[in-house]
């Protein structure tokens, strides 16, 4: 098409003014805010300039290109993504369970209960009911993680990364901290222990090799600016081969005999022996306090299955410091955090219930006839879309754990596997991540899979609707 067709296309552009005096628009200014309206028609009144410019063929479209009938879709679909809320509710049909980047762990009803109760109202966040004075809003999940844990005291503040930059920060600033060069660790989001050592103010010692660190190399380390002892728990990866590490216990007792204390960095954190399941051993925050550590952090939002929350566990000496640390206030968790965990602590107090009812723990624990059964009931609502164009097929696959916990253990699961046959995978895919609610699946061999472990039941039906509109779309192109 040549340059001056497309000005003249250009010139056919209605203005601002034109549309917003339309009755359809007036209709839409009794319904959204004006600024809302008129930077929906800016929007779209631009994609459609850009579409001539760069894109449109013109005389497949002539004069209907322009009109309002053709360009009202555009404003309202502007609209909407102007009011829709950004963090949206989406289907995790990945199989990986603790999926950071899809929010991790899904919350029990008990807890979003609790926290709807608490935020729609006052609360005693930090108020003592029984004193009639004012409160701390750490002791509303301190008795509990300490009667589940073990512990002498503990502090919840805004996630693990928090709680180890406030341990480090309060017991070494300035000082040395020996730490393994094994265990120097980094986790999704660029996270690296070094770089949170740095801005708490500690001093980093690195000792031992990548694969081997022994007591002895703790022991040659220890000098008069020595704070801790720091262990980190590799858990998003593991060092096979000619390895060796020195114990949690060894360095308790070789800070004993230094005075000076241990932290250890759980990670993902369990309140629950997962070997006890048919899972891989992961160490429990129980276990790790009887120790004798100084202080242990771990993250609410993996393992144990709650919100996202940074834990710390351990000697009440140590934790008293942490608490009048004035980081603690800029890292505190708020009461919708608050309500969470504590009503996700509470279900530990029966470990079946938990492991039954807590969504991660579930899902971690669910064997393959369940899975194959779900699978079953959503491949028997998809028969009425099987045609020329794809095959469906429900077979083994392996799930992942996620979040940094596990990764060596495989969770055998059950899929459906979709492969198209006259259209591609990729197109499937970005199909269902942009239907409402967002499918989120993975390809693999060519073919889109939606994994059982991590669909809950009652979204079964939301599948079958995002597929069918997802595989309308495709059709009509």
């Amino acid at each position: 098409m040549s340059l001056s067709l497309r000005q003249q296309a250009l010139r056919k552009i209605p203005s601002v003014d034109e549309i917003l005096s339309r009755p359809e628009t007036v209709d839409l200014l009794k319904v959204h805010p004006r600024n809302v309206v008129v930077k929906a028609i800016r929007k779209g009144l631009g994609q459609l300039r850009e579409e001539i410019l760069h894109h449109k063929e013109l005389s497949q479209w002539g004069d209907a290109l322009f009109s309002f009938e053709h360009l009202y879709p555009l404003f309202q679909k502007e609209i909407d993504l102007q009011i829709q809320p950004r963090l949206r509710r989406v289907i995790n049909a990945t199989g990986v369970v603790i999926h950071t980047n899809l929010g991790r762990s899904p919350l029990h009803p008990s807890a979003i209960e609790h926290l709807i109760d608490v935020s729609k109202s006052y609360s005693n966040l930090e108020y003592d009911i029984d004193l009639g004075e004012r409160g701390s809003r750490y002791t509303h999940v301190e008795e509990i993680l300490c009667r589940l844990s073990g512990a002498e005291s503990a502090l919840v503040v805004n996630n693990n990364a928090g709680a180890v930059l406030l341990a480090l920060n309060t017991l070494a600033e300035g000082k040395e901290v020996i730490v393994s060069r094994g265990e120097l660790i980094e986790i999704g989001g660029a996270f690296r222990i070094p770089d949170v050592m740095k801005r708490s103010g500690a001093i980093l010692r690195e000792v031992g090799t990548t694969n081997r660190t022994h007591i002895s190399d703790y022991q040659k380390a220890i000098g008069p600016q020595t704070a801790l002892l720091l262990k980190v728990h590799t858990s998003n990866f593991r060092v096979m081969g000619f390895t060796s590490e020195v114990s949690l216990q060894d360095l308790v007792q070789l800070g004993r005999e230094h005075h000076f204390p241990v932290v250890d960095d759980l990670g993902s954190g369990c309140l629950v022996d997962l070997s006890l399941y048919g899972l891989e051993k992961e160490p429990t925050v129980q276990e790790t306090i009887k120790t004798g550590v100084g202080a242990v952090t771990f993250s609410g939002d993996k393992l144990l299955g709650g919100p996202q929350a940074g834990i710390i566990l351990g000697k009440k000496t140590f934790l008293d410091l942490f608490k009048i640390n004035p980081l603690t206030r800029a890292l505190r968790i708020d009461k919708l955090t608050l309500a969470a965990l504590e009503s996700t602590l509470l279900l530990y107090l029966d470990e079946k219930r938990a492991m039954d009812e807590i969504p991660t723990l579930r899902m971690l624990s669910l064997d393959t006839s369940k899975l194959k059964r779900r699978g079953r009931r959503l491949l028997k609502k998809l028969q009425g879309m099987m045609n020329k164009r794809m095959t469906f097929t429900l077979k083994e696959d392996v799930s992942q754990v996620g979040g940094g916990a596990l990764p060596l253990q495989e969770l055998p699961t059950m899929v459906i596997a979709i492969k198209p046959l006259d259209f591609s995978v990729n197109s499937l895919e970005e199909n269902l991540r942009k239907g409402d609610p967002p499918i989120i699946s993975r390809i693999s061999k060519e073919e889109l899979i939606l994994d059982m472990r991590t669909v809950f039941d009652e979204e079964i039906p939301l599948l079958v609707a995002g597929l069918e509109k997802a595989l309308k779309h495709l059709q009509s192109q």
